[in-house]
């Protein structure tokens, strides 16, 4: 029988598997992408006007206009995502542009109004992010933070992101988005993303448009100056949010520091800080829970990035707690999800729901990734 370990297993994986920048660039992005494109593009090379956009052998011309937000373009492609349709080649390129006008003015510990329904790690399960909407309520009508890890692992890494991001440019105030640990170039190329890409688009530009993306991400968010909204944990480089303000977000995950630290750490029934299991961030205690609180006038820290079977689960005397929302996680695992929903008033409330009915998903007519954890 197949059973699933904790992330502190699964991830001490990812770090030893995932190489390091150099090796990506020296590999992955120049050889291989050069001679995609060299094969994909050959019989057209004389058409400069008209683009490729995937599997269906379409092409439309570069020059289609994009309205952006709030124009019809838009929410017809918001439609088609929520179908678990693919967005052309060109139309993802727009999209992305436009999420980076709006996040780059976003600060690194991002504001966010409260009522607002915080979510864990998706994973690239679409049709669970369907199910939770459904829980939770529709964008627009309700706020959502999702606290990062959008991609890998599932089997519509693209379009579960695509549609969060198309979301964010539609209705930029009523719906966040953070940066956890696999909105990163090294850790896609092992986990599914990147070859999710190639798969779907027949080149690496899609995967490369929305990487661009990640470096955009805040880093965390904070409701109404009480709530600490973080992908994974603390960092002994950083005491105070004032710190993570300052911090150059616009870059690759690095191998350590605070930055690393806010996406790869977690938290641990010890006193002070300890060696991670996962290679990256750190292991943390109560005490420095406490201390980080306290000092920033905090009355909770939410967080991800750890697999709940629960869906939910709070530590240090309510001081913290995790939220997971992918459930039966990697299709397998059989866990519920949770969302945690906050009032006006940072009253909170778990919703807990099960994975999508096998007759909502269609026929999965994608590789499944390989078995990381097991």
């Amino acid at each position: 029988m197949l059973t699933c370990q904790p992330c502190n297993d699964e991830v001490e994986e990812e770090t030893a598997n995932a190489g390091s920048y150099d090796e990506f660039d020296e590999y992955k992005y120049d050889e291989e992408y050069e001679e995609d494109d060299e094969n994909k593009y050959d019989e057209d090379k004389d058409n400069d006007d008209d683009e490729y956009i995937g599997s269906d052998d379409e092409y439309i011309s570069s020059d289609d206009e994009y309205i952006g937000a709030g124009g019809s373009d838009l929410d017809e492609q918001i439609l088609r995502l929520r179908r678990c349709e693919y967005l052309r080649e060109s139309e993802v390129k727009l999209l992305c542009q436009k999420a980076r006008e709006i996040l780059v003015d976003e600060s690194n510990v991002q504001r966010v109004d409260a009522p607002v329904t915080i979510c864990g790690d998706i994973h690239g399960q679409f049709y669970d992010l369907v199910e939770l909407f459904k829980v939770g309520g529709e964008c627009p009508d309700r706020n959502y933070l999702f606290l990062g890890d959008f991609v890998d692992r599932g089997y519509y890494s693209v379009e579960t992101f695509l549609l969060l991001l198309a979301l964010k440019v539609r209705y930029p105030d009523r719906i966040t988005l953070i940066r956890g640990n696999h909105e990163s170039r090294q850790i896609t190329q092992v986990y599914g993303f990147y070859d999710e890409c190639l798969r779907k688009y027949g080149s690496v530009n899609v995967w490369r448009y929305c990487t661009e993306i990640f470096d955009y991400l805040s880093l965390s968010a904070i409701i109404e100056d009480k709530i600490f909204c973080v992908h994974g944990g603390l960092s002994p480089s950083i005491n105070t949010l004032d710190q993570i303000r300052v911090i150059d977000r616009k870059q690759e995950v690095p191998h350590d520091g605070a930055m690393c630290d806010l996406m790869w750490s977690d938290p641990e029934e010890i006193d002070g800080w300890g060696l991670s299991p996962r290679g990256a961030g750190y292991l943390f205690g109560g005490d420095v829970v406490e201390m980080f609180n306290q000092t920033n006038d905090l009355s909770l820290i939410a967080r991800a990035h750890q697999l709940v079977m629960e869906g939910h689960r709070s530590m240090f005397n309510g001081a913290l707690t995790t939220v997971w929302s992918a459930p039966n996680y990697c299709y397998r695992c059989g866990n519920v999800a949770a969302i945690l929903e906050l009032d006006e008033n940072l009253g909170q409330g778990f919703k807990i729901f099960e994975a999508a009915p096998q007759e909502t998903r269609g026929s999965v007519n994608k590789n499944p990734s390989p078995d990381y954890f097991l």
